[in-house]
């Protein structure tokens, strides 16, 4: 459990630059204040999400155009990722510094348009951070509200908007226990785990073709699973299953506050003073313009310290480190049990430690006040059913032998349609196992109604999920899938470590 103190204004420093971070980072403390009504008006009046904003079929939705198309059909479409940072629901209501940016945008669009009729409405549409820029040429949608890094690469495809970009510097976090990179050769031989199809990745690449100039070992990126955003994997540094990441110094600086155990290399930067921010199609001079001429007109506040922290974070549930000493103890006396069921009933044997981890964090002694028993925390009445019919789960190798069968028979049963990968009908058992197979069911279905994908969870009827159940099942998936992740990089340096041993020589 985190608790987060009360936050000051002063919460990046020296390194914040004024430009965009004025509107999204630091500026709404006084601007969203004044659209607090009007936005939330906008929702809904009782508090619940208006569902005609989120999520759009590509068939309904791809088009292109300028600011006087948009206008035309009255639909702004914001491409956002799905995150605890930029875009989320919470309790019916749609969340994160991005969207509240965009809520603020609408108002300024609106604000001289009498008639209800002829006012722009917003449409979010949640992609994987890797499909932004191409969602957005596709014409799937207007604006991609990301802080996404200029590159020459990016920039061939895509407009960033004039007023809307920060200069970031790309900085080195650690975990707070490991020795302290003092310059950029120091991560010379280093692993660094970074957001997939990130600018990170793409200048890690050219630092360690420069330390091999000057015969140092290069650098083993690894670019994290696509699932994974930049928090994601700040929190797995911070559970010290991640040893090294980059990122951008405003988001360390953001992240810090609630991590405790991250370490920001301030003075260690990859890539430094580079712009980032918003992005639209090309050809779209109406749209830049009246973005920039919004970013003008926002004065600079404390949206981080008195807005963002207080709302979001306070009271969040934040990853353990699965690969502990005494927790990969307890792993291995339990290993062979989750192998022998996965393999019995089709699932990898870490991704069911993984569900063990978040369940019970493999404990066999423990017991939930809704009486849930042991490693797999499952009811006996569970049990008993005939779909599972396990006698005895207070005994380890029943409990998971139940608790296994018990995903088998909700994958089989609701989520087996050939339009479901392997991958989705694991997250969707697990999203089961959590809120029940009917809630879930009921949610796909209206993900359907929404134009997102009902055979996807991430990114799709995970947000339906927080509309309609709550925050838990959503953070419970994702917490499974970190934890497996985290196996999975263990397992993936164990076989590097005896390949090594089992190498003669040279």
């Amino acid at each position: 459990m985190c608790n987060v103190r009360s936050t000051t204004s002063h919460v990046l420093g020296d390194t914040m630059r004024i430009s965009f971070i004025t509107i999204l980072l630091v500026s709404l403390a006084t601007t969203v204040h004044c659209h607090r009504a009007s936005a939330e008006a906008s929702i809904a009046s009782d508090g619940a999400v208006n569902l005609a904003i989120i999520g759009a079929s590509a068939e309904q939705q791809t088009a292109t155009g300028d600011l006087a198309a948009i206008r035309e059909r009255r639909l702004l479409r914001v491409l956002v990722t799905h995150s605890r940072t930029d875009f989320f629901l919470d309790q019916g209501n749609i969340r994160g510094v991005q969207a509240e940016l965009v809520q603020a945008l609408l108002d300024d669009l609106n604000k001289d348009i009498r008639r209800e009729s002829d006012k722009l409405f917003v449409q979010f549409i949640p992609v994987e951070f890797s499909e932004l820029i191409p969602a957005l040429v596709a014409g799937r949608g207007d604006i991609a509200a990301a802080f996404l890094t200029v590159t020459p690469e990016r920039e061939a495809l895509v407009d960033f908007v004039h007023g809307h970009s920060i200069s970031v510097n790309e900085i080195v976090v650690t975990h707070r226990e490991l020795p302290l990179i003092q310059n950029l050769a120091d991560l010379s031989g280093k692993r660094i785990y970074v957001l997939r199809d990130s600018s990170y990745a793409d200048h890690l690449r050219e630092l360690s073709a420069k330390l091999e100039i000057i015969d140092l070992a290069p650098i083993s990126i690894v670019e994290a699973d696509r699932r994974l955003l930049s928090e994601d994997i700040l929190e797995l540094v911070n559970a010290k299953v991640v040893d090294i990441t980059i990122i951008d110094d405003f988001k360390g600086a953001l992240w810090q506050r609630v991590l405790p155990d991250v370490r920001i290399h301030r003075d260690v930067s990859i890539s430094m003073d580079r712009q980032a921010g918003w992005v639209i199609r090309k050809e779209s001079p109406e749209l830049g313009a009246a973005l920039s001429q919004f970013s003008r007109q926002v004065r600079r506040g404390t949206l981080l310290g008195n807005i963002l922290f207080r709302r979001y974070f306070t009271d969040t549930q934040w990853i353990d480190n699965p690969t502990k000493r005494q927790e990969r103890d307890k792993l291995a006396k339990h290993i062979a049990l989750f192998r022998k069921y996965g393999n019995r009933y089709g699932f990898d044997p870490l991704a069911l430690a993984a569900q063990a981890f978040q369940e019970s964090r493999l404990d066999q002694t423990k017991t939930s006040h809704r009486g849930a028993v042991g490693i797999m925390q499952l009811l006996p009445s569970t049990a008993r059913d005939p779909n599972v019919d396990i006698a005895d789960i207070h005994v380890a190798e029943n409990n998971i032998h139940a608790g296994t069968k018990y995903l088998g028979f909700l994958r089989e049963r609701y989520f087996s349609d050939d339009d479901i990968g392997p991958w989705d009908q694991r997250l969707f058992s697990w999203a089961a196992y959590n809120a029940g197979p009917r809630a879930v069911m009921r949610i796909r279905q209206a993900a359907r109604k929404q134009g997102l994908n009902p055979n996807i969870w991430f990114g799709n009827v995970e947000i339906m999920a927080s509309r309609m159940i709550s925050r838990e099942p959503v953070q419970y998936v994702a917490n499974i899938h970190k934890y497996y992740t985290a196996y999975r990089l263990i397992e993936e340096r164990d076989a590097e470590r005896r390949q090594a041993l089992d190498s003669p020589p040279r």
